[in-house]
């Protein structure tokens, strides 16, 4: 088969195909001068990568699944983790194009945020960008603090900072789960099922818990800080409007109700 009948058969589209083999999903093509022709191999292994990609696995991970470098247990985690990340397989996803109209935002500004990583889309059978409407409120937020004054320059540059922090965090995270968690289970005199049962429970048990904890964790230590300054630069006005809004100002220090 020429790419155009591979495609046709396989339900995807000629870029799709030219994508699968320059990220080495596809075995090369079998060459005749400048004439590449498809095999029913070529065809098993994009419904394969289909299959694959349906349950949320990343083109990395199915790269490595198809090279045989994940054993049952890993397969399980990725799974669950592509599962953690996916809030639902019916929901509309669309280009930036899209997203830039729905935002009323320039499409420019957002290929810069996708490019310095404040802006994480997912990826298309084909290699391009999609987003969701979860992507539309968060720049619809991000909007709103531009709207009371901040300037962008200022807001882009802690946002960079702040993605530089999580990162390394969310790093440390993995690798303390990696290494006191997945590697003894992979050595524990366990079944591949058993194993892979208990990874994934772990990680279940442990994803709420530390989103959880950071949530709670960031919006104290934010509202300490404002409690702070105000302490020490506010108005009467704005302390008294502060402890309206449930952030009490006292003399002694700052004292946090719940929240």
């Amino acid at each position: 088969m020429r790419v155009e009948d591979v495609a046709q058969a396989a339900d995807v589209s000629v870029d799709t195909v030219r994508y699968y083999q320059k990220q080495r999903l596809l075995p090369p093509p079998e060459r005749d001068g400048r004439l590449a022709w498809y095999t029913a191999e070529h065809l098993e292994r994009i419904a394969r990568v289909k299959q694959l990609q349906r349950r949320g696995f990343t083109l990395a991970v199915i790269r490595r699944f198809l090279a045989g470098e994940l054993d049952p247990a890993d397969e399980h985690l990725a799974a669950a983790v592509a599962e953690a990340g996916d809030p639902g397989a019916t929901e509309e996803l669309f280009g930036l194009d899209e997203l830039a109209a729905r935002c009323q935002a320039p499409a420019t500004l957002l290929e810069s945020l996708v490019r310095e990583g404040l802006l994480v889309p997912r990826t298309s059978d084909d290699g391009q960008p999609r987003f969701s409407d979860a992507d539309v409120e968060l720049l619809a937020n991000g909007l709103r603090l531009l709207e009371t004054g901040l300037p962008m320059p200022e807001l882009l540059d802690l946002s960079r900072r702040h993605h530089a922090m999580t990162r390394a965090v969310a790093t440390q995270a993995v690798e303390l789960f990696d290494t006191h968690v997945r590697q003894p289970l992979r050595t524990a005199d366990l079944s591949e099922a058993e194993r892979a049962e208990r990874l994934v429970e772990a990680f279940r048990a442990l994803l709420p818990a530390v989103t959880t904890m950071v949530a709670h964790h960031f919006r104290r230590i934010l509202l300490q800080v404002a409690q702070e300054h105000l302490e020490s630069v506010g108005e009467p006005t704005e302390i008294a409007a502060a402890q309206r809004e449930g952030m009490p100002i006292e003399a002694g220090g700052p004292r946090l109700e719940a929240v």
